[in-house]
């Protein structure tokens, strides 16, 4: 993989353009919900079960759910007509700005 917007087209060629009642968005919305919660999943059994411990197992199986999530976010983001590259770049400078401004802790969308 080259870069994160070749990830999103290759993802794309893979997708069944499904929907919910002809909604595409709502579908991939849905689904990055979906497959968050099976993350959640993971490591609520990692605690029930290996009382936390993190192993190779685990690891593989989160790495495949995780894929998950970003397969559903870049087909949001395809069919919204933004490119991956620039959810990432506005994440992060995002981020920087709060660091800065010592405002990584707390809640609300402006920080």
């Amino acid at each position: 993989m080259t870069s994160i917007n070749e990830y999103q087209l290759q993802a794309h060629k893979n997708s069944l353009n499904a929907s919910i009642h002809g909604d595409k968005l709502l579908y991939a919305a849905i689904g990055i919900g979906d497959e968050a919660g099976e993350v959640l999943g993971k490591f609520k059994k990692l605690h029930r079960d290996k009382k936390g411990v993190i192993d190779q197992e685990f690891k593989d199986a989160l790495v495949k759910e995780l894929g998950d999530v970003l397969w559903y976010i870049a087909e949001l983001c395809t069919h919204l007509d933004i490119p991956l590259s620039r959810v990432a770049a506005l994440n992060l400078e995002k981020c920087k700005g709060r660091k800065e401004r010592g405002t990584l802790h707390g809640s609300g969308d402006n920080r």
